[in-house]
């Protein structure tokens, strides 16, 4: 079994709701795709009201945290960054359409030097509607943020843990990490990933209002890009 110390190499974030179906097979493909490496596992649970949190197997490398009450996303994702010790951290969806053996080619692109590595879905396994209305989301995004990100809905990312400096928690966050790491000066990258058909239950995140919220959202998001300090201190005493 791996051990994890106080301040592993790697921390694995997973916002979870409601996912008691997929939990054990997301957890053993984890094990699979991070084995030999010093990682710890952070399991957010959003408020489910089903078995999710009783199905998370206890270990040395697990962290729990439980919200009181579903609170979205974003909050989920965030709070588990900042619970993070690792000096690298991974974001994982729990529905198992993000696939766990891609997070070793996102670590690579971070030894290489890149601070943020998005992963961009090929092949995406939803429905046509959703296929759509992504891709018309995410080109307005980019060209209102300049994020120059194609698909920053998707999950899978891997950041060093000094990009959690640039979030601030907001509904709707997460669409927006790509755009707040960059204008803080971190270099950003992509890269293709595996996308898979959902296996149990339904989507948690769903459509609903989500095209006007992200309207908004992108629109606060510009004008804080827009008024963000720009300063590099010369010296110190």
């Amino acid at each position: 079994m791996n051990e994890v110390t106080n301040s592993p190499a790697l921390s694995v974030v997973v916002p979870l709701y409601n996912e008691e179906a997929n939990l054990p097979i997301l957890h053993e493909e984890l094990r699979a795709a991070l084995s030999g490496l010093d990682y710890e596992i952070i399991f957010v649970d959003d408020g489910s009201v089903d078995r999710t949190a009783a199905r998370i197997e206890p270990a040395r490398n697990v962290r729990v945290i439980r919200f009181e009450k579903n609170a979205g996303q974003s909050a989920a994702i965030y709070a588990g960054l900042t619970a993070a010790r690792g000096a690298t951290v991974v974001i994982i969806d729990g529905d198992l359409q993000n696939d766990p053996a891609d997070i070793p080619k996102l670590l690579a692109e971070i030894a290489r030097g890149a601070d943020l590595v998005c992963g961009y879905r090929v092949k995406r396994q939803d429905t046509l509607v959703k296929r759509a209305t992504s891709r018309i989301a995410n080109a307005v995004r980019s060209r209102y943020t300049k994020d120059g990100v194609r698909d920053t809905g998707c999950t899978l990312k891997a950041m060093r843990r000094e990009c959690v400096s640039a979030l601030f928690p907001f509904k709707g966050m997460h669409r927006f990490i790509p755009a707040l790491v960059k204008a803080a000066g971190y270099q950003l990258v992509e890269v293709p990933v595996n996308h898979r058909p959902r296996r149990f239950g339904e989507s948690k995140y769903g459509l609903g209002n989500r095209a006007w919220r992200a309207t908004v959202d992108m629109l606060g998001v510009r004008w804080l890009l827009s008024r963000r300090l720009n300063y590099k201190i010369r010296e110190r005493t």
